[in-house]
């Protein structure tokens, strides 16, 4: 603080430059998804081939991390074993892939907003599966949040007016994959004290990921883009929608680096709000009272759970604050005890 209590000028710039990384992640997450519902929605571009695109924007980031780390070298890679490899990347780059494939096909049979309420269940998965690898301890507090968060999303589940039980076994199997691809996160690489930001990671996962998706998308949409005498590959969308995915990962990157993990999840609330706007007002998708009931249901739950989050954070932070001042004393205390027996020795000398 300056004088008369204002802020100071490098205060106020961090405030600012905080609030552009959570305006463009917004910004961006905000423009995949769309743009991903565009492409995919059959009433729209009506290219409903959500592998095939997945695979686009995998090589395209796979391409541009390469080109990154091994020909620019703006970003350095992270020294890592073939063992380590198999055994932590390809399982997470597998689960990825699923996560991705299921997650666009949920576009082809639900609107924009309803995907966004069925997204609030990303907590629950989280901390289910953290509860069940053992990542997190159980508490019947956290249980119970966790289960009005569950029964907000099942009443804006029972007021969709576009309800489709395939779309959304598609997204809650996307949530499921996603949540336990975070958690072995936690389990196969951080553990190990391997930290992969956006780029590395691509660089990693990303071809794993693309080999894993070829295997479906050989059965699956191959042989119909392969009938398809029609169609014709559009380089500007595909080319500008991977171009908004690659922005997305540097993004992230931006916005988990300078702020924090918690402020992103405390953004995605307020960029899941706009699209549920956005869907409504502009893509004219119908949004019922029940539906916003539900989910408001379901907001108040994730926000506890953030809420929650940031004081443990706060208490560990403290915490650790008291240890390395418990032991900047006893270093002291050693020093000085040290030093008074010098003295004696001294004294006898003498």
């Amino acid at each position: 603080m300056g004088k008369g209590g204002t802020l100071s000028d490098s205060v106020i710039k961090k405030i600012i430059l905080s609030y552009s990384y959570v305006a463009i992640w917004i910004f961006l997450s905000f423009t995949v998804i769309v743009y991903n519902k565009y492409i995919l929605d059959k009433k729209l571009y009506n290219w409903p081939y959500p592998i095939t695109l997945t695979m686009i924007h995998m090589s395209f980031c796979s391409t541009l991390a390469i080109l990154l780390i091994k020909v620019f070298k703006l970003v350095e890679p992270v020294s890592m074993s073939r063992e380590t490899y198999l055994r932590s990347v390809v399982p997470i780059g597998a689960l990825y892939s699923l996560s991705l494939w299921l997650s666009n096909s949920a576009y082809i049979y639900l609107s924009v907003s309803f995907i966004q309420m069925l997204k609030a269940l990303m907590p629950v998965a989280v901390y289910s599966i953290g509860v069940f690898f053992k990542k997190e301890s159980f508490k019947s507090d956290t249980m119970t949040n966790m289960l009005s968060i569950s029964f907000g999303v099942a009443i804006a589940a029972y007021g969709e007016a576009r309800f489709d039980v395939f779309g959304v076994f598609l997204q809650l199997g996307a949530v499921a994959f996603e949540a336990t691809r975070l958690v072995l996160i936690q389990i196969l690489l951080t553990s190990k004290g391997i930290n992969l930001n956006p780029i590395t990671s691509l660089y990693y996962v990303a071809p794993c990921c693309l080999a894993f998706l070829f295997i479906p998308w050989i059965y699956v949409e191959f042989p119909v883009l392969r009938d398809t005498s029609s169609f014709r590959f559009d380089y500007v969308i595909f080319g500008t929608n991977s171009l908004c995915a690659f922005a997305l990962n540097l993004a992230v990157f931006l916005l988990v680096g300078k702020t924090s993990a918690l402020t992103m999840n405390v953004a995605g609330v307020v960029k899941d709000w706009l699209l549920i706007a956005f869907s409504w007002s502009v893509i004219k998708d119908t949004v019922t009272l029940v539906n916003l009931f539900g989910y408001g249901i379901a907001f108040l739950g994730v926000a506890y759970y953030n809420h929650a989050k940031l004081k443990g954070l706060k208490a560990k932070e403290a915490q650790k604050k008291v240890q390395q001042g418990d032991e900047e004393g006893g270093r002291l205390l050693e020093v000085r005890e040290g030093g008074d027996v010098e003295g004696k020795k001294n004294e006898s000398e003498n």
